[in-house]
C-alpha cells in the first residue's frame, strides 16, 4: 500500500498505537524515578531493591509467554487493551507497598503487565505496519523513550513539588486508564491477519521440516535480539563508569556517556524507518550492528574523553533500529502464531538485556572493565554476519 493511499482510519490506528508506546514508556519511567522514595518508605536494602528488580523482570518475561498465545486467540487489540489497563492499575502497587513482601508482589503484578503490555502493542504495531506498506516500527519504539523521558521529568517534577508518591501514581494511574479507554476503538482489529495466516497453512499443511524451519528462524531472531540488548544494557549500566574509571574523570563528564548514547539512541529510531524503507532490514541490522562495534573498539582504545564520548554516542546509533527489524520481521514470519513467535523473541531479548550488566560484570573480575566491553563487540560482529535472518522471505535470495 502506497502512502499516498493511506485512508484516515489507519492513521488514526497509528496515532493510537504512538500513544501506547509512549505510554508504556511513560509508567516504566514513573516507576524508576520513585525508586529512592519507595526503597525509603519500604525499608529495602540496596541488595534487596535488586533481587526484586530482577523479580520484576521475571514476572515480565511471563506476561509476554502468556500474552502470545492469547493474542493470537482472541487479537493483539483485545491484549492491548487488557495489558495496558493492569499496566496502568499496577503501577500504584509499589507506591502503596509499606514493606519488602508488598513490595515484591506489586513490582512482580507491574512486570507482569508491562511484559504483555511489550508483546501485544508490538503485535498491533507489526499488523499497522503491514498495512502501511512501508516501515515505520522504529518510530514506535522512539515515542517509548519520548514517553520514558516525560514520565522522567513529571515525575521529578512532582518530587520536587514533595507529592506523596500514591498522590503521583495514582493520578498517573487515572489518566493511563482513561487513555487506554480512549485509544483501544482507534486499534485495528486483526482477526482479518489472523484469518489470511491460518488460510496460509491449510492451504499448505505444516509439515515437520517446515515448522521446523520456522522455530529455527524464530530462535535466531530471539539470539540477535538478546545480543542487541545485552549491549543496550551493558551501555545504560557501564556507560558513566567506564569512562570515570578509564579516563579518571569527573561525575559530570562520566554522566555525559550515557546521555550521549540514550540521545543517538532515540534520535536513529526517528531516523531508521525511512533508512530501512531505502536501504532495507537486513542492511538497517548489519551495519548499524558494525557501527557500534566500531563504537566499542573507539572506546576501548581512546584515551580522550571527547573521542570516548563520540565513541558511546555511535553505539546509540548503532542499537537504535536494529530491535525494531527483529520485531517486524518475527510479527510477519507469515503463521498463525505470529504473537507467539513475538514472545518468543522478546524472551530472548529481555533475557539480553539483563544479561548485559551481569556479564560486563563478571568480566570485571578479570580484566578492566574497558577491555571486558570486547565481548559484546565480538558478539556484535556475529550479529552483523547474521543479519540476513531478518529479511523478508521475497528478499532471502538478494539479502
Amino acid at each position: 500500500m502506497l502512502a499516498s493511499t493511506v485512508g484516515p482510519r489507519l492513521r488514526r490506528a497509528r496515532a493510537a498505537v504512538f500513544a501506547v508506546f509512549a505510554l508504556n514508556g511513560f509508567l516504566l519511567a514513573l516507576w524508576v524515578v520513585h525508586i529512592p522514595v519507595i526503597t525509603d518508605r519500604t525499608g529495602v536494602a540496596k541488595s534487596t531493591l535488586g533481587t526484586f528488580i530482577l523479580m520484576l523482570a521475571g514476572a515480565g518475561i511471563v506476561g509476554m509467554r502468556i500474552a502470545g498465545p492469547l493474542a493470537d486467540r482472541f487479537g493483539s487489540r483485545t491484549l492491548v487493551g487488557a495489558a495496558a489497563a493492569i499496566t496502568s492499575l499496577t503501577v500504584l502497587g509499589p507506591g502503596l507497598a509499606t514493606g519488602p513482601v508488598a513490595l515484591a508482589i506489586g513490582l512482580a503484578c507491574f512486570g507482569f503487565g508491562n511484559g504483555a503490555l511489550d508483546v501485544s502493542m508490538n503485535t498491533q504495531a507489526v499488523h499497522v505496519e503491514r498495512a502501511y506498506g512501508r516501515p515505520i516500527m522504529s518510530a514506535f519504539h522512539a515515542l517509548f523513550s519520548g514517553g520514558g523521558f516525560l514520565g522522567s521529568v513529571l515525575g521529578a517534577a512532582a518530587q520536587r513539588a514533595d507529592w506523596d508518591v500514591r498522590l503521583t501514581l495514582g493520578l498517573a494511574a487515572v489518566v493511563c486508564l482513561g487513555l487506554t479507554a480512549a485509544l483501544l476503538p482507534l486499534l485495528l482489529r486483526d482477526t482479518r491477519a489472523v484469518a489470511e495466516a491460518v488460510q496460509v497453512d491449510e492451504v499448505s499443511e505444516p509439515t515437520a521440516p517446515r515448522m521446523s524451519r520456522r522455530t529455527r528462524k524464530v530462535l535466531a531472531l530471539g539470539l540477535i535480539a538478546f545480543v542487541l540488548l545485552l549491549c543496550e544494557g551493558a551501555a545504560a549500566d557501564w556507560s558513566a563508569l567506564q569512562v570515570r574509571e578509564h579516563l579518571d574523570a569527573d561525575e559530570a563528564t562520566a554522566a555525559l556517556a550515557f546521555a550521549a548514547f540514550s540521545f543517538t539512541m532515540t534520535a536513529g529510531r526517528f531516523a531508521t524507518d525511512r533508512i530501512a524503507g531505502v536501504f532495507g532490514r537486513v542492511a538497517v541490522v548489519r551495519y548499524g550492528s558494525l557501527i557500534c562495534a566500531f563504537g566499542l573498539g573507539l572506546i576501548i582504545v581512546s584515551p580522550w574523553a571527547a573521542t570516548t564520548l563520540f565513541g558511546w554516542a555511535l553505539c546509540g546509533i548503532g542499537l537504535s533500529g536494529g530491535i525494531p527489524q527483529i520485531f517486524t520481521a518475527a510479527g510477519n514470519l507469515g503463521s498463525r502464531t505470529a504473537a507467539t513467535d513475538m514472545s518468543r523473541v522478546f524472551g530472548l531479548g529481555y533475557l539480553g538485556l539483563l544479561a548485559g550488566p551481569a556479564v560486563i560484570g563478571w568480566l570485571t573480575a578479570l580484566v578492566p572493565l574497558t577491555t571486558a566491553l570486547a565481548a559484546p563487540l565480538l558478539l556484535l560482529l556475529l550479529c552483523a554476519w547474521q543479519a540476513g535472518v531478518v529479511a523478508p522471505p521475497r528478499d532471502r535470495v538478494t539479502a
